[in-house]
């Protein structure tokens, strides 16, 4: 299949062999250090169930820094960002609605943000491929609201000629074009054919046409100016929700005092079967920053990759050599894992307790996640993809026919690394029906 791909046979590594085993069924190129995309997230993930537990959850606390008297706070309210990477627009419009609960409708003061709890990212979102509006580049932030990226929704009118236009969530201060002229013919490539102005911060306009063969799509978006995102965010909810603002939105420092309440995240184990079913880059670094937060007071990448690389010499020992960690997420050219340092990490966790979440966690071929169109191995796999320009692999267990569940790890490096799907097809395909291999005669 790689010859057929045009493929040199040394652009793969991959190791296969029985969950609880030690000797491989198929080794190829196995210690050889490669850069593993997506597939990172199997170690990001698996430290976190392992260090932190599958209950861990996130706790983001909220001050009324001020008397509350004939629903007016007095004063400010305070968020501090802890890391919780699913603070979603439904989770946001909670805590501003318990705000209202508690009898707040006007803000005297300001609504102050800490996001002091991660060292602030270097560099830009354009750093990694040069496209900032990509949802995959948002940086990680201690107080990451809603990812900072916006879904516009395009649905189709035909008695009126349109589609309508909804964007999620609203932002204060943001005008979003709310219907764009349908056009005939093939859906083809939509995202051009609308002629968006998605790096205006104050508009979003649509200028072109959208095809009624698409149906209904949505198109997620980065949000310009990151910087501003929050501060329009909560703005618009806290509008929506009947409640005035008299200072402005800005960063600062939470008191010393106990907080008036906490907003809660859901599990760790739910977090993680976003993260590796979806592929989520930007909650994978959350995830690998709060290693860092958690267990060493700072969630800086330099805290969470001395956690990271420790829990990795316990786990791989020497093997541990061939991690060079980057990040979080995969989401870099640099990083490193051998094959066989990752169906170690595989192996180790089937020997878990956390075996369940982690394996729950990863995309089922034909079912759902990163793997829902496939036709290899419906059903009968649990695999995390990974995929760059010049990378591809997938990474997981797989339940042979025969009813033996097997680790397997297959990385492409190479420049047209996407033309080996075919080869990792095949490989899967091998795997579900390959008979154990026959233990060798004893010598004599």
């Amino acid at each position: 299949a790689l010859a057929r791909a045009q493929l040199p046979a040394d652009a793969m590594a991959v190791l296969v062999q029985e969950a609880g085993g030690d000797a491989p069924w198929l080794a190829w190129q196995a210690q050889r250090p490669v850069n593993p995309a997506s597939l990172f997230k199997l170690v990001t993930t698996y430290a976190a169930l392992d260090l932190l537990g599958p209950t861990y959850r996130w706790h983001t606390p909220v001050w009324l820094d001020g008397a509350v008297r004939a629903g007016v706070l007095d004063g400010a309210l305070v968020i501090r960002g802890q890391g919780d990477p699913s603070l979603v627009v439904e989770r946001v419009w909670l805590l501003l609605r318990r705000l209202r609960q508690m009898g707040v409708q006007e803000i005297r003061g300001d609504i102050v943000l800490d996001r002091a709890a991660f060292a602030k990212a270097d560099g830009d979102a354009a750093d990694f491929d040069g496209e900032p509006l990509r949802p995959y580049n948002v940086r990680a932030d201690a107080l990451l609201l809603a990812y900072r990226s916006v879904v516009y929704r395009f649905t189709p009118d035909t008695a009126r000629g349109v589609a309508h236009v909804g964007a999620e969530p609203a932002l204060h201060g943001v005008q979003v074009d709310v219907e764009v002229p349908l056009a005939a013919g093939p859906c083809g490539d939509w995202h051009a054919a609308l002629k968006a102005t998605p790096a205006d911060p104050t508009r979003m306009r649509f200028a072109g046409r959208y095809a009624a063969a698409c149906g209904e799509r949505g198109w997620a978006l980065a949000y310009a100016d990151p910087a501003s995102f929050d501060a329009r965010l909560l703005r618009a909810l806290w509008d929506e929700l009947g409640g005035t603002l008299g200072g402005t939105v800005r960063d600062g420092v939470a008191p010393a005092t106990a907080p008036s309440f906490e907003v809660e995240s859901p599990a760790l184990a739910e977090v993680v079967r976003d993260i590796n079913k979806f592929s989520n880059n930007v909650m994978a670094q959350q995830v690998f920053l709060t290693l860092g937060l958690a267990r060493r007071g700072r969630g800086s990448t330099d805290s969470a990759g001395a956690v990271l690389r420790e829990w990795l010499e316990r786990q791989l020992g020497a093997r541990a050599a061939t991690v060079e960690i980057v990040n979080g997420s995969g989401l870099a050219r640099t990083g490193r894992i051998s094959a066989e340092a990752l169906a170690a990490l595989l192996q180790s966790a089937w020997r878990s307790p956390v075996m369940p979440e982690l394996m729950s966690s990863l995309p089922v071929p034909g079912l759902d996640g990163t793997l829902r169109n496939s036709t290899q191995a419906s059903g009968r796999a649990h695999l995390k993809t990974g995929s760059l320009r010049d990378v591809l692999g997938i990474a997981g267990y797989l339940l042979t026919e025969d009813g033996r569940r097997l680790v397997l790890v297959a990385i492409v490096n190479h420049p047209d690394a996407s033309r080996a799907r075919p080869a990792l097809d095949a490989l899967l395909d091998w795997a579900l029906k390959a008979p154990a291999p026959r233990p060798a005669a004893p010598r004599r």
